[in-house]
């Protein structure tokens, strides 16, 4: 078969060319910027990109083309050919499940925020115990070098991603995937550009839920009021939960590195790692209660997270000049934001923590978020913010953090501002969901100058 994916560059549905291409499946795709590094994961896989959406694509030989969610009408002069000549499409999600989910026992991860760590752990923990899974990642896991695979395996993790699936069709993706074990890892309001409010999404949540068979399995967490609601409207599978107020999976640390790991009082071994916040160690708990209910021992399952590696793009470590550490990490809710910052305080200590922020995904750019990002970057004694292209104002959203912060809207500027304010010991902490105009690369160069 040979398929033509329209927005190949986006992290799902690049994985979804990977594991086609596995498949055996010629696999072509567009999009609107055709980069590194997917369009290089993608060129090394023998996928071939074309830049842009034009009409012309419509003859290309597919027998059907897979449709990306960043696509809508009146947009794609390719999408328009598509729908005027009658020619088979299908959204990402649904080949996904048509041609890879039915006939394996997928473990699907959802929830807010931890959805790539915890699904690249568990995918990670099935590999150390010799399942050799197939998954797809919304990001790419250090320990396997890409963001998704497909094997002979039966078990399939995959980052259950809350998103809508498609111009026509605005369910979740997850409801798609029909999980045997399921991840609720937390819930709080996001995607302000497609759900008005949290009892939106809490319905999709529940959507999820009505998927999962009898024998199947939800890994809750038990002290998240919002998931308890989602649970409350109805469920029919088994439920352990993890970080409850009650007994259940439970994790008590030791050091800021390490942890043990308790089911029901008894504790059953402790991780050590280089993952830090506690955030992570609920992460691991989900990790190990799925392991779990596929056949993974939870020893073995805690054995094989002191091997974990992280997904790229968290807490990740781009370089050190002169003393001056710099940081790349995804955070752009304020919940990630203060839980990120917390994370890196706990592994430095009382160093200075610089945060640099570019409000960039769709919830953050329509400010919806804007009242909660002081707080969220308390923990920070400097921030510098980019402001452009915003509708709303960063000063004054920032304006509780005093001198501690500032806004720019060059990012030259605040590449010059972040480098005069930065000291030998600092922490250069940079969070966007983009690739915020290379200013990691930039700063580290900026540096380096006298």
């Amino acid at each position: 078969m040979h398929i033509h994916i329209l927005g190949i560059c986006g992290t799902f549905m690049g994985g979804i060319a990977v594991i086609a291409r596995q498949a055996g499946h010629t696999v072509t795709g567009c999009d609107a910027q055709v980069y590194p590094p997917m369009s290089t994961q993608l060129r090394e896989q023998g996928i071939e990109l074309i830049e842009g959406f034009g009409a012309e694509q419509a003859d290309i030989g597919a027998d059907v083309f897979v449709i990306g969610n960043v696509v809508s009408r009146g947009r794609q002069p390719l999408m328009e050919a598509i729908l005027d000549r009658g020619l088979p499409y299908v959204s990402g999600p649904q080949w996904l499940y048509e041609h890879v989910l039915r006939d394996k026992w997928v473990l699907a991860v959802a929830g807010t925020h931890g959805k790539t760590t915890t699904s690249a752990m568990l995918a990670w923990v099935l590999e150390d115990a010799k399942l050799n899974p197939g998954y797809l990642v919304g990001g790419v896991p250090m320990n396997f070098g890409v963001s998704a695979r497909l094997t002979e395996s039966p078990f399939f993790v995959i980052e259950a991603d809350e998103y809508d699936t498609a111009f026509f069709d605005k369910r979740s993706k997850f409801v798609h995937y029909r999980p045997r074990t399921a991840i609720l890892n937390n819930l709080e309001y996001d995607h302000a550009d497609i759900f008005p409010d949290l009892a939106a999404i809490e319905t999709q949540f529940h959507h999820l839920v009505r998927t999962v068979p009898g024998q199947g399995l939800i890994v809750a967490n038990g002290g998240d009021a919002n998931i308890a609601r989602v649970l409350d409207r109805g469920c029919w599978s088994g439920v352990e939960y993890f970080a409850g107020p009650t007994l259940g999976w439970k994790a008590a640390p030791a050091d800021a590195t390490s942890f043990d790991v308790s089911l029901d009082g008894q504790v059953l071994g402790r991780v050590s790692w280089d993952l830090v916040g506690e955030h992570n160690r609920h992460n691991a708990l989900a990790t190990i209660a799925a392991a779990r209910h596929v056949g993974v021992a939870p020893q073995v399952a805690i054995d094989g997270l002191s091997r974990f590696q992280n997904v790229r793009r968290r807490l990740e470590v781009r370089g050190t000049v002169d003393g001056v550490t710099v940081y790349d990490d995804f955070a752009h809710h304020p919940t990630a934001i203060a839980t990120t910052l917390a994370g890196l305080r706990s592994r430095v200590g009382s160093a200075r923590i610089l945060a640099v922020l570019e409000p960039r995904s769709n919830t953050m750019k329509l400010g919806t978020m804007k009242d909660q990002l002081a707080g969220s970057l308390a923990d920070a004694e400097r921030v510098f913010c980019y402001s452009k292209d915003l509708g709303w104002d960063t000063t004054a959203a920032l304006a509780p953090l005093g001198d501690r912060a500032r806004s720019h809207d060059d990012l030259d500027e605040l590449v010059e501002a972040v480098a005069a304010a930065a000291q030998p010991g600092d922490h250069v902490l940079v969070m966007s969901n983009g690739g915020f105009g290379g200013v990691h690369a930039r700063l580290l160069e900026r540096l380096a100058r006298p």
